[in-house]
């Protein structure tokens, strides 16, 4: 009985055993961690005037996750988004100014678990006064393409994993090799020639198949191109430079980007960027923006279209894509305290983005200094160059410009027909009076950029002919007229060519390399021609930084007579520089009375180029194609 009893007891202890396995579920499948390949920004501060920060997440599956933030002070979670694409999510913070430095714990649960330590930095920009510094009309800008300037470091002039690895300066469009340390080991080089400031064509990553030496197809937004260092040696090529008494000016695009950068490959939604069925190249119509009479399509055509087939159109009306592009921007500013700003195609961009951008840009940076590509043909006129900047007109379909100046593309223009063809009432050298003379549709004309040349358009040495009496005429009037002087590399030395192709104006600085025969940085390397303008324009640049007056006193300008334009810039301490240019092909005697109410106070003149003194201002003959620059004296 007891046998049978403990046969039972054991049996129904089986069943009960058998039915708890059978109702407990099996052990759940451990969860698999959702590896974020990246969150940009890759980093914050804390103290940024605008409190709110968007964070883009980026790994597989990420937006299956929901999004918990530990307590933080000073930083609240706002909430996140998802987007189309299940590899993205949105998370957006606000950053109270009680926060402190730091590192805030991002959790992401769900199927996709993960966690992030998003690191929150202390500002260095605001108490610094050598960051971030300004550009202003009394710097000289020197333009060069960090690839094709100087190659400092060869380590890293092949970089394994890129799609266009290999350095090969037999071909025009190949990368050459040349990098931010080429460029800092000839900061001494600038300081010689007169330069305060260097522009280098884009820094950031440009991991294209092909042409990818230029810059202009990003497709990292927060990198430094490997093949030219990384992003701590741009930043401290930055400091570097502003310990040698040289600002910096980035040069960023806003209207496009390179095909192979990431957030194209795998487009966090449809909606963040101009999508055609099937490639359309834009009109490059900038007038579509303001024109009354537009068609629809030719304003689309402008501003909706991609640039070029590997440069894919950021729908900047999209706020989660504006927002992106104003972060990244910052971002930089912040980071390396570089002085300015240069935007490539500004025109092109949404108009309103323009505006919000510029706002936020000079919200947080109102000493940076900031101009636009704006190029015009001298048919669009000065009214259509002023539109894109800071100027007198009231809005036009809700946009008005806040950029402070402009790349000045009719002055090139200008520049150019002065010295290639004969003069008339408005044509020749009076076209220079002509186009100063719509200076008055600007808030202030003197922000804008003037330049002779530049990595976009032919050599001002060919386009005159390889006339050296004509080069020095277009430097003078580049380093003595209202505005900021940009130098393009190479012309201070007679570098030579044509656009056409592109790739012949962007050809490697002579000595760059330690491979190369002569080296133009050094007088013992410089032809005797090559001296003679290389002095020329350190001359005539070292007069200007030492002398306010030449970039910061006022101008008055006298309609051109035969041939010859006269202009003059003065300040009320009485200092004053007269500028004469001949453009013709005849030395021409002046009437200097007709200049009276500039020279009445004034007996004599030293040439700032020659030193020699001039003794009789009444008796004046310029030589044909010459530029006197005097310095007028009691």
């Amino acid at each position: 009985m007891n046998t049978c009893k403990f046969l039972l007891t054991a049996w129904l202890l089986a069943c009960l055993q058998l039915t708890s396995q059978a109702a407990t579920p099996p052990p759940a499948a451990p969860q698999k961690p959702a590896p974020i390949t990246r969150i940009d920004p890759t980093f914050w501060w804390v103290g940024m005037k605008n409190p709110r920060l968007q964070l883009l997440v980026h790994g597989p599956g990420i937006a299956e996750s929901k999004v918990e933030m530990p307590a933080y002070p000073g930083v609240t979670l706002d909430g996140f988004q998802r987007l189309e694409s299940p590899n993205y999510l949105l998370v957006n913070l606000t950053i109270s100014p009680q926060a402190r430095p730091g590192k805030l714990r991002l959790q992401f649960s769900g199927p996709r678990k993960a966690s992030y330590d998003y690191e929150l930095r202390a500002r260095t920009t605001p108490n610094d006064p050598s960051k971030v510094q300004g550009i202003s009309s009394a710097d000289f800008i020197y333009l060069l393409m960090p690839d094709r300037f100087a190659n400092g470091d060869p380590k890293n002039d092949n970089i394994k994993g890129m799609r266009a690895p290999v350095v090969a300066r037999d071909s025009m469009y190949a990368r050459h090799g040349g990098d931010l340390k080429g460029i800092a080991d000839h900061f001494d080089y600038f300081k010689e020639l007169g330069v305060t400031a260097i522009w280098p064509t884009p820094i950031v990553e440009n991991d294209m198949r092909k042409v990818s030496y230029h810059g202009y197809a990003l497709t990292d937004y927060y990198k430094v191109d490997p093949r030219y260092g990384s992003t701590d040696d741009y930043v401290r090529f930055v400091q570097r430079a502003h310990q040698q008494g040289l600002k910096v000016i980035h040069d960023v695009v806003l209207n496009h980007m390179g095909s192979e950068n990431y957030l194209f490959k795998d487009q966090p939604a449809k909606d963040w960027f101009h999508q055609w069925p099937t490639f359309t190249r834009g009109n490059y119509r900038d007038g579509t923006v303001n024109d009354p009479y537009v068609s629809a399509l030719d304003r689309q055509l402008f501003s909706t279209t991609w640039f070029d087939t590997s440069m894919p159109d950021p729908a900047q009306e999209n706020p989660l894509v504006a927002t992106y592009l104003i972060q990244n921007f910052l971002w930089w500013v912040e980071l390396a305290g570089f002085d300015g700003y240069r935007i490539d195609t500004y025109t092109y961009s949404d108009p309103k983005f323009l505006m919000d951008w510029g706002q936020a840009i000079l919200d947080e940076y109102p000493r940076l200094g900031m101009f636009g590509e704006t190029w015009m043909q001298p048919a669009e006129g000065v009214s259509q160059q002023a539109f894109w900047v800071r100027n007198v007109f009231p809005p036009v379909n809700g946009f008005k410009s806040n950029l402070p100046g402009a790349i000045d593309f009719l002055l090139h223009s200008a520049i150019q027909e002065a010295l290639t063809k004969e003069a008339g009432w408005a044509e020749g050298i009076a076209k220079l009076y002509y186009t100063l003379q719509g200076d008055w549709m600007y808030e202030d004309a003197g922000r804008n950029v003037l330049f002779l040349d530049n990595h976009d358009v032919s050599r001002i040495f060919s386009v005159l002919g390889e006339d050296l009496r004509k080069q020095k005429m277009a430097l003078a009037w580049l380093l003595t007229c209202r505005g900021i002087p940009q130098l393009y590399y190479g012309t201070e030395v007679l570098m030579k060519n044509f656009s056409n192709p592109d790739g012949l104006v962007r050809a490697d600085f002579p000595g760059g390399w330690p491979a190369d025969k002569r080296s133009a940085f050094t007088a013992a390397g410089r032809t005797p021609q090559e001296e003679e303008m290389f002095s020329y324009v350190r001359t005539l640049a070292q007069y200007r930084k030492t002398h306010p007056v030449l970039h910061s006193g006022k101008l008055m300008h006298f309609v051109p007579e035969n041939g010859v334009y006269t202009y003059f810039r003065y300040d009320e301490q009485g200092n004053t520089v007269m500028v004469m240019m001949n453009g013709s092909q005849e030395a021409k005697a002046v009437d200097m009375a007709r200049f009276a109410e500039r020279t009445k106070d004034y007996t004599a003149a030293r040439d700032v180029l020659s030193g020699a003194a001039v003794a009789d201002l009444q008796k004046v003959s310029v030589p044909p194609y010459t530029a006197l620059v005097w310095e007028l004296r009691r």
